[in-house]
């Protein structure tokens, strides 16, 4: 008779709230991804972008609520998936509690990393798909490329950081990269 085949651990959310204290990682399907700490151009990037979403929600007055990382999205409302975007703009109070996001917000931006780059480009985009986000951007300043996926019209547009990318989810909102590109000279 063959050994009997090891099985995988399956995480939930009780074992993201018992890592050690200033750590950081996302679970997905059950499984947990370590998070490395941001760089300084990844921080700029998500401090200018979370800015003017910001600043532009305030201004309509409506009932949207951006957020930055670390901010606890639970996907499926499940203990088995649990991320933490680097902005999350969720437009269903609902959906908000004091613990963070159940469910789908309906804008998610990641900002790519050498160690995130994968998880990025493939587990989470397939994962928001199907979770029921709107729109999903990747800002990637390796590559000087801003991948956008509005899902619900099922289109994707490709971007750099000279462009000026209007958000699908807003009829004006529109955010101009090369402003800062002028930041990250570093």
């Amino acid at each position: 008779m063959p050994p009997a085949l090891a099985q995988e651990k399956h995480y939930t959310i009780d074992d993201i709230y018992n890592l050690p204290e200033g750590s950081r990682a996302e679970l997905i399907d059950g499984q947990i991804y370590n998070m490395a700490p941001p760089s300084r151009r990844h921080q700029t990037i998500a401090r200018e972008l979370f800015s003017v979403i910001n600043s532009y929600i305030k201004s309509k007055g409506g009932f949207c609520e951006a957020f930055f990382a670390p901010f606890a999205v639970f996907l499926h409302k499940d203990d088995k998936n649990y991320v933490e975007p680097d902005i999350s703009v969720i437009c269903d109070p609902a959906k908000l509690t004091d613990k963070g996001c159940m469910g789908a917000p309906d804008w998610m931006i990641e900002i790519v990393s050498p160690a995130s780059r994968r998880m990025d480009y493939y587990t989470k985009l397939f994962k928001y798909r199907t979770a029921g986000v709107r729109e999903y951007w990747i800002v990637d300043p390796e590559k000087d490329r801003i991948l956008v996926y509005d899902f619900e019209s099922e289109n994707t547009g490709d971007y750099t950081f000279a462009d000026s990318i209007k958000a699908g989810v807003y009829d004006d909102l529109i955010i101009d990269f090369s402003d800062i590109a002028g930041l990250l000279n570093f």
